[in-house]
């Protein structure tokens, strides 16, 4: 008999289940009555890894980024799609500018001028909410902008301070291979994954602050 894989339990489901969601309100989705008026949209980190497909300090990065950035612009509500401006602070062809950037328009919905137009004349639009600047800093950094109060935020990634994921990352290339052991294929998950639920719990690798718009 043929095991059954269940595609709702997998590693990452397992790695990061007690990671705390963001939740975001989507305009669209309500009107269109997919959600409640001012029911919320849950995105775990779980769900931005099915975007990315593997997790990394980039993607977990990109994620807590969007999840400071939000709680600071939206501190007793909750953040809407459509009304949130997203500016990269370095080049789309940056690799990760542009990973970081397809996770974060995932979560808030920000697009560029090839994004979601919205309903009637607009409603819900998210197109022209994303574009990419070059804020001269040496570390990742990303502008949040709350379009309905003008309200904004960097926040920088101080990723050179995420402790390296040790020597059992050496294994990454018998993983390709396909030649990797049982034990070194656990050694290499618990470096890689225990490195990414560091960043997803600590905030010091993080600032927030506040961004003359």
């Amino acid at each position: 008999m043929t095991d059954t894989i269940d595609p709702e339990r997998t590693n990452w489901n397992v790695e990061y289940d007690s990671v705390e969601p963001i939740r975001i309100r989507d305009p669209v989705a309500e009107a269109l009555t997919v959600l409640d008026p001012g029911e919320p949209i849950a995105i775990d980190y779980a769900d931005v890894l099915k975007q990315a497909g593997h997790s990394c300090p980039t993607a977990s990065g990109a994620f807590r980024m969007t999840q400071l950035g939000l709680a600071e612009l939206y501190p007793t509500e909750l953040p809407v799609r459509s009304e949130i401006a997203v500016t990269m602070g370095g080049d789309k062809s940056d690799p990760t500018y542009g990973v970081s950037s397809r996770i974060i328009s995932y979560i808030t919905g920000a697009a560029e001028e090839d994004g979601f137009g919205g309903l009637a004349g607009g409603y819900g639009g998210r197109n022209d909410l994303l574009e990419f600047g070059d804020f001269g800093a040496d570390e990742p950094a990303v502008a949040f902008e709350r379009t309905d109060t003008g309200e904004a935020v960097t926040v920088t990634y101080h990723v050179g301070d995420v402790p390296g994921a040790g020597p059992a990352t050496q294994h990454l290339q018998k993983l390709i291979e396909g030649t990797a052991t049982a034990e070194e294929r656990s050694a290499f998950a618990e470096a890689w994954h225990g490195r990414v639920r560091t960043i997803l719990a600590d905030e010091e690798f993080f600032t927030v602050s506040r961004r003359d718009v």
